[in-house]
């Protein structure tokens, strides 16, 4: 009977056990961070951050060796002066430009700075100061004006900047009268070769703005459109021969620059533009006529 009962079971089926379903391809779960750790995680980012604030502009990094140069003009101590304390106030790693542009507002020959620092103490400002083009003259007394109207109380003219006469020397910061500005933008816009020639630029009502050349002729711009396309037709035309002894430049129309001989003065008798070259000829004892210089245009 016992022999019977294990061969029975013996022939029975063994139950398999039941698979485990697989996972799905693909799925990856990333523990989850604990909150201890996150806190930590973000304490440490402040810790850092402060500590990074407080070195920025701690005297570790102090500004304590300052250069400047670029400066000229009577001005140049005080300028230095005032740039240096306002940069041994900041640290190479926080510089204020705020406060340096606030110590050099005084002087406005300083048209911008260029800082660069040094770790862990230098630093070294570059001084662009204004260059002036001009000298506004009334009564005898001169201000220097730079390109962009800008007055230069402070700044010692020279005898070879061009002048601008005018009415009253304006006080403030700014050139205000509308034909100085004038005559300061045709002189900003002048060839540096060209602007070395001026010796002054006046407004007449026959010609515009005229600028008279140091030992050469006056030229006649009209008004201030195309100065740049004026001074290249003017230079064109001293330097054709045909021009040698001309007593005026007419650009009015730089595609039609013109040079005449005679007596035409700024604010004289009719427009240049409106001679000829037979009545330029004609215009004046001894006069050698008028010539035209091609421009290309």
């Amino acid at each position: 009977m016992i022999a019977q009962e294990l061969r029975g079971r013996l022939r029975r089926p063994v139950a398999s056990a039941p698979q485990a379903e697989p996972r799905a391809r693909g799925r990856f779960r990333l523990p989850r961070p604990r909150p201890r750790l996150l806190l930590a995680l973000v304490a440490a980012l402040v810790i850092l951050a402060g500590a990074w604030l407080w070195f920025r502009d701690s005297s570790l990094v102090g500004v304590k060796r300052v250069t400047v140069s670029g400066l000229s003009g009577p001005d140049a101590g005080r300028i230095r002066d005032a740039l240096t304390t306002a940069a041994r106030n900041m640290t190479t790693l926080h510089v204020h430009m705020d406060q340096l542009h606030t110590a050099v507002t005084p002087y406005p020959a300083v048209k911008r700075l260029q800082v660069s620092t040094h770790f862990p103490h230098g630093m070294t400002i570059r001084v662009v100061e204004q260059v002036p083009v001009a000298a506004l003259t009334f009564d005898g007394r001169r201000v220097a004006v730079a390109s962009d109207g800008t007055l230069l109380h402070d700044l010692v003219t020279v005898a070879s900047l061009p002048v601008i006469p005018v009415s009253a020397l304006p006080g403030g910061s700014q050139v205000s009268d509308p034909n100085a500005l004038d005559a300061v933008r045709l002189l900003a816009s002048a060839p540096y070769p060209m602007l070395a020639r001026v010796s002054l630029v006046s407004t007449a009502a026959a010609h515009g703005l005229v600028a008279q050349l140091r030992a050469g002729p006056s030229i006649f711009f009209g008004d201030t459109r195309d100065l740049v396309l004026k001074w290249t037709a003017a230079a064109a035309v001293l330097a054709d021969p045909g021009s040698a002894g001309a007593a005026y430049i007419d650009v009015t129309d730089p595609r039609r620059p013109a040079a005449g001989a005679g007596s035409a003065a700024p604010g004289a008798g009719s427009p240049a533009s409106a001679q000829t070259p037979a009545a330029a000829s004609s215009g004046a004892s001894g006069a050698s006529g008028s010539t035209t210089a091609p421009t290309g245009g």
